[in-house]
């Protein structure tokens, strides 16, 4: 397992450093920056009055303990961190909608030209199956905003619910180009721990500053290779 794990790792660096790869690796987060940037020039005003509203007891009880300056500034702060991850969840559903298609066809043609293409997935499936992920995601995100006020839970389960979108969002499109429904479904039977942990590995680096810029074609990228591989060992 860990050897299939380290080799998606290395030969997605590999494909991403092709020139084809490097023309769109940007594509996905600076698209998304450009919406989210936007909306905050459009609403910001709103989001802070909103979000003032809810934090005004906080706030109340930091100015009464001296505290003004964190009183203050906790309504950015937090409206900072709650569009962040909004943002690079944007991100991931731009690479797995828009950009996957392209990923897959440029690695299989290079690396697996062997593999038939069974069509086992649809466009339709893969925006069903985006919106699904999305869904989830955002809904126990919210769940989990509580867990903040806790120390490290919040950025703990930050990272879990991260792994679950990666896994989520980008198996789907890795094989539905070249694997029948059985095949897929087979593969995610056999493969859901290691799926999971790819997810994981790759949200870490969703929160490098500079390398998340890459993370959402990068992402894209190891699953295509962990699951067209999985695909070839499966036929043979």
């Amino acid at each position: 397992m860990i050897s299939d794990l380290a080799r998606a790792f290395i030969d997605a660096a590999r494909s991403l450093l092709h020139p084809k790869m490097l023309a769109i690796v940007l594509w996905p987060m600076v698209l998304s920056l450009v919406l989210w940037g936007v909306l905050a020039w459009f609403f910001w005003d709103n989001w802070i009055s909103l979000l003032g509203h809810w934090l005004q007891p906080a706030q109340e009880f930091l100015s009464q303990h001296d505290f003004v300056w964190l009183a203050n500034g906790m309504t950015v702060v937090l409206l900072v961190l709650l569009v962040m991850p909004l943002a690079l969840t944007t991100a991931l559903f731009i690479a797995a909608v828009m950009v996957m298609p392209m990923m897959v066809r440029h690695v299989a043609s290079r690396d697996y030209p062997e593999l038939e293409r069974r069509h086992g997935g649809t466009f339709a499936g893969s925006i069903w199956n985006a919106l699904i992920a999305i869904g989830v995601f955002c809904g126990l995100w919210l769940l989990s905003l509580p867990f903040w006020l806790l120390a490290g839970l919040g950025a703990l389960f930050s990272l879990l619910l991260t792994a679950y979108l990666n896994q989520r969002l980008f198996r789907y499109d890795a094989l539905a180009e070249h694997a029948s429904h059985e095949e897929f479904q087979l593969i995610l039977e056999q493969s859901a721990a290691q799926l999971y942990l790819l997810g994981m590995l790759l949200a870490l680096l969703h929160f490098v500053p500079v390398i998340n810029l890459l993370s959402p074609v990068y992402t894209g990228l190891v699953y295509i290779h962990y699951g067209l591989g999985q695909l070839k060992r499966l036929r043979a």
